[in-house]
């Protein structure tokens, strides 16, 4: 069995810094991190390799530092690594980035299931794997925390805020998981090794079937006018009191006294 899975390296969430002009992020310089749903879906199609055989390929659409979080796959247990990384890539929303990555998909040939973690932690958008999908016309299912796979069927088990929904498909298909799928491994060192000698292709724009229009910030159709940070709010009172009664009586003065009510 083939299987993608598809990682973003983002930038550690107390070092995020905005480019002023273009309100995007920089990422030159920024200590950097695997996406953490990434890894679970990384976890996930190792899990599987393990008890179904088959390889696993993690790509990742980025600057060239993206290799970093590459090697941190395969050390992992990853079979494979692509790096797709063009200037031209620049700046794309979720919708050019789904474009490319599914390009590239398209390229690698014969693919069984592709996995990606919910949401990247930088955008929080969770669109990406979807949009993928649709890309690829292939059946997805989302937010899911357990896999079953029996042949060409896969038994599913998804999470949404009232419980769990358990789905069955049928591959090819596009999967993004929650963190509650599994607790990924730490890479060990003679996987550490096998990344360090291992040399990732880098795929650019003139690589894949692509058109121009549809890339990095030409390609995207929602883009950033601002960043600001929200005024404070004012900071509410705790009412306490001994017993329930006394509290809202209370309440209700100052709601009087503020004219409320």
């Amino acid at each position: 069995m083939e299987i993608v899975v598809c990682v973003k390296q983002v930038p550690d969430t107390a070092e995020v810094k905005i480019d002023p002009v273009t309100n995007t992020l920089i990422r030159q310089g920024v200590p950097s991190i695997v996406n953490p749903f990434d890894k679970n879906a990384v976890e996930a199609a190792i899990q599987l390799k393990e008890k179904h055989g088959g390889r696993v390929t993690v790509i990742s659409m980025g600057p060239p530092q993206a290799q970093d979080a590459l090697k941190e796959c395969i050390a992992m247990g990853a079979d494979e690594a692509l790096l797709i990384s063009d200037r031209a890539f620049g700046g794309a929303d979720t919708l050019a980035t789904s474009y490319t990555l599914a390009a590239a998909i398209k390229k690698i040939g014969t693919v069984d299931m592709i996995l990606c973690g919910k949401q990247a932690i930088d955008g929080d958008t969770a669109q990406v794997g979807p949009e993928m999908a649709e890309h690829l016309d292939w059946a997805q299912v989302t937010c899911v925390s357990r896999i079953e796979l029996a042949g060409q069927t896969v038994r599913l088990e998804r999470e949404h805020e009232e419980g769990y929904e358990v789905v069955e498909t049928s591959l090819p298909v596009l999967l993004t998981v929650t963190k509650s799928i599994n607790e990924p491994r730490y890479p060990t060192v003679k996987g550490t090794m096998k990344a360090n000698r291992k040399q990732i292709p880098v795929w650019t724009a003139a690589d894949l079937d692509v058109e121009p229009q549809h890339l990095g910030l030409k390609g995207s159709p929602t883009q950033v006018r601002r960043i600001f940070t929200p005024t404070q709010r004012v900071q509410g009172e705790i009412i306490q009191a001994d017993t329930a009664r006394e509290a809202a009586g209370m309440l209700a003065n100052k709601l009087v006294e503020a004219k409320l009510v």
